[in-house]
């Protein structure tokens, strides 16, 4: 406001600050408006959640299957390759048959995989399972599967 203005400008700043001086505040949301819409919300959070929670297990479980299935293959092949069954799964690692010894989603563990041995030999990797206690969604144990 030091400097004076073009008579343009300067007059619609003066109608601005008449507008701003005579219109009361009415920049919020009222008690009521805001817990209608908490609400909402919670009723839609309510419905989500869990059929969310139901996919997550669902995908748990999916790659669950699928990490067995590749650690059973990698075994498979070692088998075919060197005539006789791996060590430890770490030798699967070592030998390249699989990049890392994969995470089982149950447990978050990498360590926790049951390794099954041959009847023949009781040192030896002939099958994996899952170290996790709990029940798939079908009923069965995941350490069955």
């Amino acid at each position: 406001m030091g400097r004076p203005m073009p008579n343009g400008k300067n007059s619609v700043r003066r109608r601005l600050q008449r507008v701003i001086q005579t219109r009361p505040f009415s920049g919020g949301f009222t008690l009521i408006e805001l817990l209608v819409v908490m609400a909402v919300l919670a009723v839609l959070a309510s419905l989500v959640a869990p059929r969310y929670l139901d996919r997550v297990d669902d995908a748990r479980e999916t790659v669950l299957r699928q990490n067995l299935v590749g650690l059973r293959t990698a075994i498979d092949q070692f088998y075919r390759d060197k005539a006789r069954y791996p060590e430890t799964l770490d030798e699967l690692v070592t030998q390249r048959y699989i990049r890392a010894i994969p995470l089982d989603p149950m447990t978050k563990r990498t360590d926790s995989w049951i390794l099954v041995s041959p009847k023949e030999s009781s040192k030896a990797v002939f099958d994996v399972k899952s170290g996790a206690t709990q029940r798939a969604r079908d009923g069965s144990e995941y350490a069955a599967w």
